[in-house]
C-alpha cells in the first residue's frame, strides 16, 4: 500500500501468507483420514522431506537475503 513502511508491508504480506500456508497444511491433514484415503509410508516421507526442505530453505533466506542472487 502506498505510504506504508517495509515493516508495515512485511507484517501486511507476512501474515497473509502465512495463514494460506496453515490452511494448505490443515487441508493436508485432512487426507489423514483412513477412510476415505490410503497411503504409503514413502509417500509420507516424500511429502515430509519436501515440506521440510522448503521450510529450511525459507528460513535460511531471512538470515542469509543475499542467498538468492544468481552468481556465476
Amino acid at each position: 500500500m502506498k505510504g506504508e513502511t517495509k515493516k508495515e508491508r512485511f507484517k501486511r504480506v507476512g501474515e497473509k501468507r502465512v495463514q494460506n500456508v496453515l490452511e494448505s497444511l490443515r487441508k493436508l491433514s485432512q487426507c489423514s483420514n483412513g477412510k476415505l484415503y490410503e497411503w504409503e509410508e514413502k509417500q509420507l516421507s516424500r511429502i515430509w522431506n519436501v515440506i521440510e526442505k522448503d521450510l529450511e530453505k525459507c528460513k535460511n533466506s531471512f538470515s542469509d537475503p543475499g542467498s538468492k542472487l544468481f552468481k556465476l
